[in-house]
C-alpha cells in the first residue's frame, strides 16, 4: 500500500513540475555536481569514449557495465528512501522543491545509464559480430554468415546517427567490405561449379552453394541477379548448340523437339538443383522463360532467313504446338517472373448457339446457327488469363499474312460452292410448316468466320485481325450479291439484267405472269437469310471489337455490310409487294373499261372485285406462313402493299367512264 502511494506521489510531481531552464540553473547552482550523469545535456557517446578511450579498453566493458548496474540499484534505493521519507511530510513547498530535484536527477540518471549500457551492448555486439564475420567469410561458412551477416547489419542501424566517430565509422567500413568480399566470393565459387564454358558439374549441388544462396538474399540484389543469370545460361547452353540455325532440328516441323527438351532440362532442374536455390527465387519458371526469350528470337531469325517455306499448314502446325506449350507454362507456373506485362491474354468466350459467341464449335452448333431466336444466350465468365499467352508465339505475328492469303483463297472457294450447290440442288422445296427458313449455306460461313476470327485472334491480336477483318467484309458482299440477290426469282417475261421494273412489268391485254409458289418461297427464304446475316454481322462486328487491340476498334466496322443485307430485304419486300400488285392489275384495268351504262342487273360482288380478293388470297398466306419467323418484315409487306393498291384504285376508278342518268335510274331501279 505504501510502494503505491509512493508511485501516485512521484508521477503526480511529474505531471505538476515543469521546470524551466533558469529553475534548471538555479537548482545546479545551490547543487552543484560534477557527476556527467547529473547534467540535463548528458551525451551518451561522449560520456562512453570517456570510459573507453582505446579499443584495448573494451577489455573491462563487463566490469564498467557491472558498476553502472550497481549504480542504478542505489540510485533506485535512494529514490524509493527519498519518496517514503517526504511521503507523511507536510506540504511545505520549500521541501517539495527539495524532493523534486532529487527526483528529477536520479531520474536523468537512470535515463542515461540505460541509454548508455544500451548502446554499449549494441557497440560489443557490432564489434564482436564484424571479427566473426571476416573470419566464416574466409572458411566460407556461408550458413553462420547468413545468419549473422542479417543482424550484424540490424545492428549497425542503430549507429546510423553516430556515423562521425571514427570507431563506429570504421566498423561500418569494414562491414561494407566483407559484404563486398562475400559476394565476389560467391559468385568465384557459381562460376566454379557452373562454368560459362564447358559442361555442367556432374551430381547434385553441394551445400555450400545453397547456403551461399541464402547469403546472397541479404547482399545486393545485383549479387542474385548475376547467380541467376549465370546459372541459366549455362543450363541453355546446350540448348543453343543443338537447336542452331543450321540444323534440321531447328525448322518449324520439328519444332515439338525444342518444347520436348525443356520439359526434360525442367524435370532434370527439379531432381538435381530444386532444393539449391530459395523456393522464392522460382528458379524452375525463371529458366523456362529466359527459354522462351531465346526461342522466339531464334525461330523469329530462321522464319526470316527461309520465309518463302512457310506454308499455311506448316505455320499453323508450328503455332497450334507453341501455343499448347504456352498453355503447359500457364498450368505449371504463376508467371510471377514475367517482367512484360504487355503480352496479350487468352480468352475463352462462353458456349452459345451463335457462332461468334464460342471458341470451339460443337456439333449442334450448325444446326443451332440459324435459330435466330437464340442468338444472345448469357455469357459465363471468362476463363482465367493465361500469362504466358504470346510469350513464344508473337515471333509468328509478322508472317501471319500467310495464313490471311490463305483464308482469302478458302473464303472465295467457299462462295463459289456455294453457287454452285445452289444451281445444282435448286431452291429449297416449299415447307409452310416450318416457316421461313434460312439457306444452310450462311450457316456453314458464319461457322467458317468464327473459326478464322478465333484462330487469328489467338495467333494475333493487331493488325492481322484488321486484316482478317478486310476478307470478311469481301466476303459478306460477294455472299450479299451472289447466293441472295443472285437467286432473287426472275418471271418468265422478263430479259437481260434483274431488276424489280423488269422482273413485273405489266402487259396490258393479256394475263400477267405471276410468281410460282416456289419462288414465293424462295423471295421469303432469302428474305429471312439476310435478316439472320445482318444480325449476325452485327454481332460478328462486336466479337472482332472484343478481341482486337483497344488501339485499333475504330477500324473495325461492318456498317457497307449491315447495309447491303438492308437492301437485299427491301428488294425481297418490294418484289413481294410489285407481283401481287401487278396480279391485281388486270383486274383494275377491267373495271376502268366497263361499260357501266349497259348494266343492267347489280349483283353481289363484281367480277374485278372476285379477282382482287383471289390474288390477295392466294399470295399473302403463303408470304404469311414463309415470314413466320420475321413478323415484322410480313407487316412491312402489308403496309407497302396497301399503299401501293390503294392509290392505283382510286386512279383506276376516276377512269371510270361515267353512265346517263337514265342508265343509272334504271339500274336503279332494276
Amino acid at each position: 500500500m505504501m510502494e503505491e502511494e509512493e508511485l501516485e506521489f512521484v508521477e503526480e510531481l511529474e505531471a505538476v513540475l515543469q521546470l524551466t531552464p533558469e529553475v534548471q540553473l538555479a537548482i545546479e547552482q545551490v547543487f552543484p555536481s560534477q557527476d556527467p550523469l547529473d547534467r540535463a545535456d548528458f551525451n551518451a557517446v561522449e560520456y562512453i569514449n570517456t570510459l573507453f578511450p582505446t579499443e584495448q579498453s573494451l577489455a573491462n566493458i563487463d566490469e564498467v557495465v557491472n558498476k553502472i548496474r550497481l549504480k542504478i540499484r542505489r540510485l533506485d534505493d535512494n529514490i524509493r528512501t527519498v519518496v517514503r521519507g517526504q511521503t507523511n511530510v507536510g506540504q511545505d513547498g520549500r521541501q517539495v522543491k527539495e524532493i523534486t530535484r532529487d527526483i528529477k536527477q536520479l531520474d536523468h540518471a537512470k535515463r542515461h545509464l540505460t541509454t548508455s549500457i544500451t548502446t554499449l551492448n549494441h557497440l560489443h555486439m557490432l564489434a564482436g559480430g564484424v571479427d566473426s564475420l571476416e573470419a566464416m567469410t574466409r572458411r566460407r561458412q556461408y550458413g553462420e554468415v547468413a545468419n549473422l551477416l542479417q543482424g550484424v547489419m540490424n545492428v549497425l542501424e542503430h549507429f546510423h546517427k553516430y556515423m562521425g566517430i571514427p570507431q563506429i565509422r570504421q566498423l561500418s567500413e569494414r562491414v561494407k567490405a566483407a559484404q563486398t568480399e562475400l559476394g565476389q566470393q560467391i559468385l568465384a565459387d557459381f562460376e566454379e561449379a557452373f562454368p560459362s564454358q564447358g559442361t555442367k558439374r556432374p551430381g547434385g549441388p553441394s551445400n555450400v552453394l545453397r547456403d551461399a544462396c541464402l547469403v546472397a538474399n541479404i547482399l545486393d540484389p545485383r549479387i542474385k541477379q548475376e547467380i541467376i543469370k549465370k546459372f541459366i545460361k549455362q543450363h541453355l547452353s546446350e540448348y543453343l548448340v543443338l537447336f542452331q540455325e543450321n540444323q534440321d532440328v531447328a525448322w518449324l516441323d520439328k519444332i515439338d523437339r525444342r518444347y520436348a527438351w525443356i520439359k526434360r532440362q525442367l524435370v532434370d532442374y527439379e531432381e538435381k538443383y530444386g532444393r539449391m536455390f530459395p523456393r522464392e527465387w522460382c528458379m524452375a519458371e525463371r529458366i523456362a522463360v529466359e527459354f522462351c526469350h531465346v526461342t522466339r528470337a531464334e525461330l523469329a531469325k530462321i522464319m526470316r532467313t527461309r520465309a518463302k517455306e512457310i506454308e499455311v499448314k506448316l505455320l499453323l502446325f508450328a503455332i497450334q504446338r507453341t501455343t499448347n506449350f504456352e498453355g503447359f507454362l500457364a498450368k505449371r507456373f504463376s508467371g510471377c517472373t514475367l517482367t512484360d506485362g504487355t503480352l496479350k491474354k487468352l480468352e475463352s468466350p462462353p458456349p452459345s448457339t451463335n457462332p461468334f459467341l464460342e471458341d470451339e464449335p460443337t456439333p449442334e452448333m450448325e444446326e443451332l446457327a440459324t435459330e435466330k431466336g437464340d442468338l444472345d444466350q448469357p455469357k459465363k465468365p471468362k476463363a482465367p488469363d493465361n500469362p504466358f499467352h504470346g510469350i513464344v508465339s508473337k515471333c509468328f505475328e509478322p508472317h501471319l499474312y500467310v495464313y490471311i492469303e490463305s483464308q482469302d483463297k478458302n473464303l472465295g472457294e467457299l462462295i463459289d460452292r456455294f453457287v454452285a450447290d445452289f444451281k445444282a440442288q435448286g431452291p429449297p422445296k416449299p415447307n409452310t410448316d416450318e416457316g421461313g427458313a434460312v439457306l444452310p449455306s450462311c450457316a456453314d460461313l458464319f461457322v467458317y468466320y468464327k473459326k478464322c476470327m478465333v484462330q487469328c485472334s489467338q495467333l494475333s491480336t493487331g493488325e492481322p485481325m484488321i486484316a482478317l477483318t478486310t476478307i470478311f467484309q469481301k466476303y459478306l458482299r460477294e455472299y450479299a450479291w451472289k447466293i441472295l440477290s443472285g437467286n432473287l426469282p426472275k418471271t418468265t417475261t422478263s430479259s437481260g439484267g434483274l431488276t424489280i421494273s423488269s422482273l413485273l412489268k405489266e402487259k396490258e391485254g393479256s394475263e400477267v405472269a405471276k410468281f410460282t409458289l416456289e419462288e414465293l418461297c424462295l423471295i421469303c427464304n432469302i428474305l429471312s437469310t439476310a435478316e439472320y446475316c445482318l444480325a449476325t454481322t452485327q454481332q460478328l462486328e462486336e466479337k472482332l471489337k472484343e478481341k482486337v487491340d483497344v488501339s485499333l476498334i475504330e477500324r473495325i466496322n461492318l456498317t457497307g455490310e449491315m447495309d447491303t443485307f438492308s437492301t437485299v430485304i427491301s428488294s425481297s419486300i418490294q418484289l413481294l409487294v410489285q407481283d401481287l400488285d401487278a396480279a391485281c392489275d388486270p383486274a383494275l384495268t377491267a373495271m376502268s373499261k366497263m361499260q357501266w351504262q349497259n348494266v343492267e342487273h347489280v349483283g353481289d360482288q363484281s367480277p374485278y372485285v372476285t379477282s382482287v380478293i383471289l390474288h390477295i388470297k392466294q399470295n399473302v398466306p403463303i408470304i404469311r406462313d414463309n415470314l413466320a419467323s420475321t413478323r415484322k418484315y410480313f407487316t412491312q409487306f402489308c403496309v407497302k402493299f396497301a399503299n401501293s393498291f390503294i392509290p392505283k384504285f382510286i386512279t383506276h376508278l376516276f377512269k371510270c367512264k361515267p353512265i346517263s342518268m337514265v342508265g343509272a335510274e334504271q339500274v336503279r331501279w332494276t
